[in-house]
């Protein structure tokens, strides 16, 4: 669990950029160049105005807590060193609430795409778990499971793929039904139906979650008749009705309408 202070105390200080470490998670990520050099370039135009945090973790060695891509662009101006924020023992991360809060930090940015907060995301909730990383984040629970994706699936949920439902239904259903029991019941109904019929399921469960599997396993199977429809005739059937449009002075089309609503009427519908 991310422990977040209710205060945050640090000291600047000056240090050289070779004395930061930047923690192995964070190393893979992939910083755009492009924007590390306009980013370089207004920093050396205006300065750094928000210098990065750090945690002192030896002598002469730095956890970077936030901000590798203002570190990254230093690095791009050749500086030897850089300005910093030190957090004091007191309010001092230990190692994954370092990273979860670095995460935290990097997914406010405004050029995030989908992918870096979907990674992000996944990172976050097993670190601190989907609630708290939602909260971190600014989100609802819904918004975090759309980004958290098929990741985010429960591993029972995840074994039934692709045998029993698809990769999406499954991420789908995670979405709707937080309660995994409930989710792996709906799983196992579901999977004797046709992908259609499951595909229309989803989407009622989704309107009301609620609904009892015999209601929501009717509406699936219903299938609305378009008000305007078209059929075939025989030949011998398109003459015969020809011939009566003729007697009763009438349309064609007009009186296929008459003798199907009169069927209809009298079948009680």
């Amino acid at each position: 669990m991310v422990r977040y202070k209710p205060t945050i105390t640090y000291r600047l200080r000056e240090i050289p950029i070779k004395q930061i470490k930047i923690w192995k998670d964070a190393q893979s990520r992939k910083l755009e160049r492009e924007g590390i050099s306009e980013l370089a370039r207004s920093i050396k135009s205006e300065g750094l105005q928000n210098p990065p945090m750090v945690q002192k973790e030896s002598k002469n060695l730095y956890l970077l807590m936030s901000g590798q891509r203002r570190l990254a662009a230093f690095k791009r101006l050749r500086a030897k060193k850089i300005p910093v924020l030190v957090l004091t023992k007191k309010t001092e991360y230990d190692l994954e609430d370092a990273k979860a809060a670095s995460v935290v930090e990097n997914i406010h940015r405004k050029d995030m795409d989908v992918k870096e907060t979907a990674d992000a995301c996944r990172f976050l909730a097993e670190q601190i778990g989907k609630s708290k990383a939602a909260k971190s984040l600014g989100m609802s629970i819904q918004t975090f499971k759309k980004y958290h994706g098929f990741a985010g699936v429960p591993e029972k949920l995840k074994e039934m793929v692709p045998k029993e439902i698809s990769r999406d239904e499954a991420t789908k259903l995670n979405l709707i039904i937080p309660n995994l029991s409930s989710a792996l019941k709906i799983a196992h109904r579901i999977s004797e139906l046709d992908s259609q019929t499951r595909k229309r399921y989803l989407k009622f469960l989704a309107y009301n979650p609620r609904s009892t599997h015999k209601t929501l396993l009717k509406k699936a199977k219903f299938i609305p008749i378009q008000q305007n429809i078209s059929f075939k005739l025989s030949k011998k059937q398109a003459r015969g009705l020809g011939t009566q449009s003729k007697r009763r002075d009438m349309d064609p089309r007009e009186l296929a309408n008459k003798i199907v609503f009169d069927w209809l009427k009298k079948k009680g519908y």
